[in-house]
């Protein structure tokens, strides 16, 4: 792609999520979400490749169709109640349809049929983008509308979220897809404790974004898109394929790594607010999202000489891709855990 074309899309990018950031008015909300998606798109399509092409429509057309949900939504808010802004959203149908919106946006249970099929069809670089940037426009919406909406509804998307984000990725080959049933299991952690701690769901994405970009770069490293190719990488790059171990299961939420400061912060909010049941399903789903964590490191370190490779050897080739980003990514992903007290210090 043109590098002047590709600033001016990446250019974009930023300024449809700073635009709705500091919007307070629906259809500046609702232009900012839209500029987001128009600017992605030809990132998305720039393989001209049929599956790529497939992936682009199915994302346009579902982020149209939010979209579309957003401002019809608030249009009967304002025909109801006479209010425009994002904070006064008192209608119960208005706030409703807002909310399914956006988790059709981000990619929440029982809205998320899309994400797995589009990022599988995406290359790593336009999917960390996917899986990362493009989350922070609706999610900055969603923690504004948050106490306007039924308790119960955000629960049941979180709880559906985690369920299904975990259950989905078991019988995964595709590294993508599992990441994209990953990207469904965090959202709902985050979704589940977005009424009593709306601190936690920015920390838990803070620290999501961060382990997924670990993860998206390692893959792209070591060119690895399905299980089958991580078996042989080890050899070719050990010390990646051990950091890349380390940063999945942090994904997973195992101690001493980053990824079990979120997961231990919101069961420990949900055990306060007296939601017992809530915390063990919450916990027994990422059990099922560390199956698939561990089966990608098994494959990783449990599949070297003697053992019997089924898939060819790759080239041993020196790589030309800058490491520094992939660095400061993993040293985050491995190592903010002890630091928790100061991170929750700054946060509320």
């Amino acid at each position: 792609m043109n590098p002047y074309v590709l600033i001016i899309l990446l250019s974009s990018l930023g300024l449809g999520t700073t635009l709705t950031f500091a919007s307070s008015h629906w259809l500046l909300a609702w232009m900012g979400l839209e500029i987001n998606t128009l600017a992605i798109i030809p990132l998305m399509a720039q393989q001209h490749h049929p599956r790529a092409v497939e992936a682009t429509t199915k994302y346009f057309l579902t982020q149209a169709t939010a979209a579309a949900m957003i401002l019809f939504a608030a249009t009967t808010n304002a025909w109801i109640m006479g209010e425009w802004d994002i904070n006064s959203l008192s209608h119960p149908l208005a706030s409703t349809l807002i909310i399914m919106a956006l988790a059709l946006k981000i990619g929440l249970a029982p809205v998320h049929f899309w994400l797995p099929e589009v990022l599988q069809g995406l290359n790593l670089t336009t999917g960390l983008i996917l899986s990362t940037w493009q989350k922070l426009a609706p999610f900055a919406l969603i923690i504004q509308v948050a106490p306007m909406i039924n308790p119960y509804l955000l629960s049941s998307l979180g709880l559906l979220s985690a369920l299904i984000g975990g259950w989905g990725g078991l019988n995964q080959i595709q590294l993508r897809k599992i990441l994209a049933y990953s990207s469904i299991a965090h959202m709902g952690w985050m979704m589940i404790v977005l009424q009593f701690a709306p601190q936690l769901t920015l920390l838990a994405l803070g620290t999501y974004i961060f382990m997924t970009a670990t993860a998206f770069l390692s893959f792209k490293m070591s060119l690895a898109t399905e299980i089958n190719t991580l078996s042989s990488a080890w050899a070719k790059t050990p010390t990646l394929m051990a950091t890349t171990a380390l940063a999945l299961l942090s994904l997973g939420g195992l101690p001493p790594l980053t990824g079990f400061m979120p997961k231990w912060l919101i069961l420990q909010e949900l055990s306060k607010q007296e939601l017992p049941l809530t915390a063990t399903v919450m916990a027994l789903a990422a059990l099922l999202s560390l199956y698939f964590y561990l089966r990608l490191c098994y494959a990783m370190a449990l599949t070297i000489s003697p053992v019997t490779i089924n898939s060819m050897m790759p080239w041993r080739s020196s790589g030309t891709q800058s490491t520094l980003i992939l660095a400061l990514f993993t040293v985050v992903t491995l190592g903010l855990l002890p630091i928790t007290p100061a991170i929750l210090a700054l946060t509320t």
